[in-house]
């Protein structure tokens, strides 16, 4: 949504509820933004957020909140000057609501990216109407309502009821839409006098019927169709443009098949939608490539796959599809009309009053028209001239930018995810903290730390041999689900797992966020791994054990290598607790005194090993560690 919605909630629940109450709202609902300008998109689900967050603090609900932010975009707006357009819209309520989609497109040329609403009434009475709302955005009934009743109420002057009849969801393009159906009560009994004096006019008209080709006549480009959407009458401009038997190929024929719906946009072509938008201004696409493909050859020589890919002759030359589709062959290019939708109630039919959109008369050659082509009544050969049609032209430069928007909108949010994975991976090889020092521009060494104390842990799968092909992948199987199940409990314990390599699987405490509960953490861990190990269900049904050494003292730890770098650590501490790890015995946790000097009294047992001869280190007093329930 554009930033104008938003600077009107801003506004007003500044002004009713004061900055505070709106500082607190945007802290409620996370909002990163503080200020809204009037042409940037925003994210739809802020205008929610931010009524829930209101609806946390006060007594009101989010529904009440809803429409009291439709109530401030209709009072914001009279600022821009659009209230005028409402006004001109017509003399009543009711012609507000049958021009809302109208409105939108006027709109568009200054919010290209709008994605704007439909709206048409099924019923009309005294009383008020049957109002039929459809969007692809859900959770704006409220919002809606709240519009509603301020326009009926500070420029029409009415007194506004409003009931949902029905809410449904229905899919159209690959989208969801939801679909609401109001009654609105109100005063409308002008709007029906002046409709009863206009039908009561034409029923004392002298004026004989007359038949629908005087109709097409007049407008030689448009097209009448049953409530089949069956073609049943062209005019005969069109009928040229189908070229050889015009007549015989478009008549009994859908619409569809010739014919494309640019606008409104979001709607089906359907009879349902061009009955009841009849006061919207329509725009159909006239798919040139169709009529030529039905005169197409079959090129000697080459093998037909489809009739997309079947090659055209035209003026004895064999063009494919994909050329016409480049608008490559003067002549040959879409047409595009624009007009009204009118219903005929004698014929139970729907006639499409239209005129081509042409730029300017250097145009008229690539649409294989002239300016005979067009009607003889109105301005449209002078707005040829004089290069008056633009609006619609900018129309479709704006579409083809909303196009080109929305697919780079998408890449950046394809981009965000690939990075949010790149980060995933980054951040599981080296520290959250170091990575970003290395992103920030810090060379690798910049991130060499020295710790006075940690705690390092080594543990190794121990329990079977690899010496064939298929030991080789159960051995494989059974290290991914084991070290899985320790790579899942580290965050638990403030536990840092270095690196595996092999069997051996190697996690720190107090690097490289310091903490002096380290040697707790890597005992609380270790504990947790020996008792997981005993109940982890191998796929393979292998039963596997580990032994364990841990030693504490100070190291050394940085980033080093280019290519897949590794966050290491250096020092005697690692040699120790690595000697620690391979004098153990399976299902044990052998810890070295230092270690066992900086654990609490009474959270653990231990039993005395004595003294065991480390290489490298000479002989060592050592310890077996028990958790304390274990009796």
């Amino acid at each position: 949504m554009y930033g104008m919605l938003l600077e009107s909630v801003q506004y007003f629940v500044q002004k009713e509820y004061g900055d505070e109450v709106w500082s607190d709202i945007l802290r409620i609902s996370e909002c990163k933004y503080t200020v809204f300008n009037t042409h940037q998109v925003y994210p739809d689900h802020i205008m929610a957020d931010l009524a829930g967050a209101l609806e946390s603090i006060t007594t009101m609900s989010h529904n009440d909140y809803m429409t009291f932010f439709g109530k401030c975009f209709v009072r914001f707006f009279s600022n821009y000057g659009y209230d005028n357009t409402i006004k001109g819209t017509g003399r009543h309520f009711t012609d507000f609501l049958e021009n809302v989609d109208n409105i939108h497109i006027r709109f568009r040329l200054s919010y290209p990216k709008m994605k704007s609403p439909s709206m048409y009434l099924t019923e009309v009475d005294e009383n008020g109407c049957i109002l039929v709302y459809r969007s692809t955005r859900q959770g704006f009934t409220h919002y809606l309502m709240g519009q509603l009743h301020e326009i009926a109420k500070n420029i029409f002057k009415l007194k506004l009821e409003i009931k949902v009849l029905e809410t449904r969801i229905s899919e159209a393009n690959g989208k969801k839409i939801i679909i609401v159906t109001f009654r609105l009560n109100f005063e409308n009994g002008h709007y029906m006098k002046m409709k009863t004096e206009k039908e009561s006019h034409l029923e004392t008209s002298p004026l004989s019927p007359f038949s629908c080709d005087v109709l097409l006549r007049l407008f030689p480009f448009g097209i009448l169709f049953n409530s089949a959407m069956m073609i049943i009458g062209c005019g005969e401009k069109i009928i040229e443009v189908a070229g050889k038997r015009g007549k015989q190929k478009l008549l009994l024929q859908p619409i569809t098949k010739y014919f494309k719906l640019r606008r409104p946009k979001g709607i089906s072509f359907t009879w349902k939608n061009t009955f009841y938008l009849k006061s919207v201004m329509f725009e159909i696409e006239l798919l040139r490539i169709e009529f030529l493909k039905e005169n197409s050859l079959k090129c000697p020589g080459k093998k037909e796959s489809s009739e997309d890919e079947r090659e055209i002759e035209i003026d004895g030359k064999s063009i494919s599809p994909y050329s016409l589709r480049r608008d490559s062959q003067p002549g040959f290019k879409n047409i595009l009309l624009k007009g009204q939708m009118y219903y005929l109630k004698d014929i139970d039919a729907i006639i499409f009053l239209c005129s081509p959109v042409i730029n300017d008369i250097n145009e008229l050659p690539d649409l294989g028209l002239y300016l005979n082509d067009l009607n003889q009544h109105g301005l449209s050969k002078e707005m040829v001239l004089a290069g008056w049609q633009h609006h619609s032209k900018l129309e479709l430069m704006f579409d083809k930018a909303e196009q080109r928007s929305t697919e780079l909108e998408n890449n950046h949010a394809l981009l965000d995810t690939w990075k949010r994975r790149g980060d995933d991976l980054l951040y599981s090889m080296i520290p959250r903290s170091v990575a970003d020092r290395l992103r920030s521009g810090d060379s690798p060494l910049s991130t060499c730390q020295t710790f006075d104390s940690v705690t390092i842990m080594f543990c190794e799968l121990v329990g079977f041999n690899s010496t064939t092909v298929e030991d080789a992948m159960e051995l494989v199987s059974t290290m991914n689900a084991v070290f899985s199940c320790f790579d899942s409990l580290m965050d638990r314990f403030d536990v840092y797992k270095v690196e595996t390599v092999g069997q051996i699987y190697m996690a720190v405490s107090g690097a490289p966020e310091k903490s002096d509960s380290h040697a707790c953490h890597i005992c609380d861990v270790s504990l947790c791994m020996v008792k997981h190990v005993d109940q982890l269900q191998i796929p393979s049904g292998t039963k596997v054990g580990v032994r364990i050494g841990i030693h504490s003292g100070p190291a050394v730890s940085g980033v080093v290598g280019i290519k897949m770098p590794r966050y290491c650590f250096f020092g005697d501490t690692v040699n120790t607790a690595s000697r620690m790890q391979s004098t153990s015995t399976t299902g044990m946790i052998h810890i070295s005194a230092t270690t066992k000097n900086l654990l609490p009294d009474g959270k653990y047992r231990f039993s005395d090993r004595g003294s065991v001869q480390l290489k490298g280190k000479g002989e060592m007093e050592t310890f077996w560690l028990f958790d304390n329930e274990i009796q």
